[in-house]
């Protein structure tokens, strides 16, 4: 793994050695554009990034373009000037899950998005309602194997994330779980909290504070290693499911064919701000991990991530128009 402190360096030399035309970017504000609402998960960071790229000269603007999931405001950067100066601050779902379940998503990241960089990480985490008997994922496991056919969850919607993360659990794990489909995270969870349904899993932002409060009981997080963001919560290969591992993220893109210094140069001022501990504070409290890396890296990330979302979704046989 390369250090923050290559990162740093490395940015600075690229910026020493940039052409003209990158080094004169930018001379006019750069667009933001959210596939999302306002005060939403993937809003948030954008308006982190706000403030991050002024430092380059240029204003940035937060532009919220919701609708089909994300899907509309993914195409609208697709279709425009590979300049720079229009990003798309995407997440899981639309960086790999919705093109990869979607045969109408519109857009493909790998062909029409240049990779800037990654701005966090995230994980979720399965929960039950505190009454429930299930201490453990094992337990959990047990029973719902004793009783097929019985034993339901709650998700936002067929081929969401949430829903994915249920299905590779299912297929790693042998179980029969019945998926049913909220509006929002918000419901699904509300759905766990009326004892409506068995488990969900959800975004460690929405099921934090619930289970800090003792409302819902989380049995396992997603992450590969235990985090300090929900340190006490065992993750899905301490509790006996091998191989299971779900991280969200949060990342930014340009229009593909967008110069490559133009790239760099955004990479190393996301990098730089990202990169201090009031910022480190700041994405924690969302229920994140900042991560510096390079444009390769989120493209490689991208792609690994929707060849495995479409893996999953094929097995489960998730195919939306």
């Amino acid at each position: 793994m390369i250090t923050r402190r290559y990162f740093l360096a490395a940015s600075a030399a690229c910026a020493l050695s940039a052409p003209a035309g990158a080094q004169a970017f930018p001379d006019r504000p750069i667009r933001l554009i959210v596939p999302s609402a306002p005060g939403g998960p993937t809003d948030i960071p954008a308006r982190l990034l706000s403030q991050i790229l002024p430092k380059l000269g240029q204003p940035a603007i937060v532009e919220n373009r919701p609708g089909a999931g994300g899907a509309i405001g993914a195409r609208a950067v697709a279709a425009a000037a590979p300049d720079g100066y229009t990003l798309l601050v995407g997440n899981t779902s639309v960086l790999a899950v919705i093109p990869a379940v979607s045969a109408g998503a519109g857009y493909d990241p790998a062909k029409n998005f240049a990779p800037v960089a990654k701005i966090s990480e995230s994980y979720q985490i399965l929960v039950v309602h505190p009454s429930a008997p299930w201490k453990s994922v094992g337990e959990f496991v047990t029973d719902a194997k004793a009783n097929p056919g019985k034993f339901n969850f709650s998700h936002t919607g067929a081929g969401g994330l949430p829903h994915l993360t249920a299905e590779l659990f299912k297929s790693l794990t042998g179980v029969d779980l019945m998926g049913v489909p909220y509006k929002s995270g918000g419901e699904a969870l509300t759905a766990v909290l009326g004892q409506q349904v068995h488990c969900t899993f959800e975004a460690i932002s929405i099921l934090l504070p619930q289970i800090r409060e003792g409302k819902v009981r989380a049995l396992a997080i997603t992450s590969r290693n235990r985090t300090p963001l929900a340190a006490d919560v065992p993750t899905m290969i301490e509790a006996g499911v091998p191989g299971y591992e779900v991280q969200t993220f949060q990342g930014v893109v340009a229009p593909a064919g967008s110069p490559t210094e133009i790239i760099n140069k955004l990479n190393a001022a996301i990098n730089e701000g990202l990169n201090t501990p009031e910022m480190r504070d700041t994405i924690a409290k969302l229920g994140g991990v900042p991560t510096l890396g390079t444009p390769e890296e989120l493209g490689r990330f991208m792609a690994e991530q929707t060849a495995k979302w479409g893996s999953v979704a094929t097995k489960a046989g998730i195919k939306l128009d």
